[in-house]
């Protein structure tokens, strides 16, 4: 087990490395001068100004040289100063992120309860009247992009109902909640449909297992043999979809912040692509790469609580 947690951290910290390079080099690699950019107003652009541009942000180096001066600031928490916000980076983020964190969390809780149950429901009636009903409406609402749900909840409940607000993320808890909860549903009714049809696919492969028939064959229950035998097996495939799920939220919930007029981190990346505010794009973008990286790591080392199988095999290896 240590092992492996060790192989995983030293793939994560490579991956980290790699794709922070990426990013950084891809930034800079993008049409235009960037120091047109970090000087804005055309009329300040002389030799001078530009020379003293290039030095503070290290744009008189080489790439490599670049990239080892961001790297080295990112080490000692210093993301750099966002040349539109006139802030430092990780105050900016920081300001952003309870947001998004919110969001994401209540659309968790909301696909994962309701995507299981539908799951279970759609298994344990296979081929009956609530199956078809459940796989007919999860097939159509996964097909929707979120961008046309969270249009439609605004034009239903926002504006026709009044029963929420139109935008914004609202003040204290209560009312937070409160304003985020058609975002919320709209994040993760795709989700949950994909949870849902994951469920119910590893629960139908579970009931024709032989430890099931024997389960069965002993006059055990209904109620038991799901819960102990069908259920609690199925759970490893599930969390681990349920996993990679939250991982791809937090990196992507840039579409939903923007049509809800959300100050989230991905209403955050919108703005700085539009204002050409480098230090803010590097900095989320590479948020969002560990944010995935730092969740499947949590799955990996959730698995073998459930499959203690899992486990055993990791150690031979």
């Amino acid at each position: 087990m240590a092992s492996a947690l060790l192989r995983r951290l030293g793939a994560m910290v490579l991956t980290l490395a790699l794709s922070s390079f990426i990013i950084y080099a891809g930034i800079y690699a993008a049409p235009g001068d960037p120091v047109t950019f970090l000087i804005g107003n055309p009329e300040n652009i002389t030799p001078e100004r530009i020379a003293a541009v290039r030095a503070e942000y290290h744009l008189d180096q080489p790439l490599v040289g670049q990239y080892a001066s961001w790297a080295q600031g990112v080490l000692h928490g210093d993301l750099g100063t966002s040349f539109f916000y006139q802030q430092p980076v990780s105050d900016l983020l920081a300001s952003r992120l309870p947001v998004t964190l919110t969001l994401v969390a209540m659309a968790t809780v909301l696909f994962v309860v309701i995507g299981v149950a539908l799951g279970v429901a759609s298994a344990l009636g296979r081929g009956g009247p609530l199956d078809s009903l459940i796989t007919s409406a999860t097939t159509f609402v996964n097909s929707v992009p979120n961008f046309v749900v969270a249009l439609v909840l605004v034009s239903v409940f926002a504006v026709q109902l009044r029963w929420f607000p139109v935008a914004g993320d609202g003040a204290g808890f209560a009312d937070t909640l409160y304003h985020l909860t058609l975002p919320a549903i709209a994040l993760a009714l795709g989700s949950l449909a994909l949870i849902s049809r994951v469920t119910r696919q590893t629960m139908v492969e579970q009931q024709a297992l032989d430890h099931v028939e024997a389960a069965r064959s002993y006059g055990l229950g209904t109620r038991l043999i799901v819960s102990r035998h069908i259920l609690r097996n199925s759970l490893g495939p599930v969390i681990t979809m349920c996993g990679l799920t939250v991982a791809g939220m937090l990196a992507g919930t840039t579409v939903i912040e923007s049509v809800f007029g959300l100050n989230g981190i991905g209403s955050l990346l919108v703005e700085s692509i539009n204002t050409h505010d480098f230090a803010v794009v590097q900095a989320v973008l590479l948020y969002m790469v560990l944010a995935y990286m730092v969740v499947t790591i949590l799955v990996d080392l959730l698995y073998p609580l459930l499959d203690p199988r899992t486990l055993i095999r990791s150690d031979r290896s």
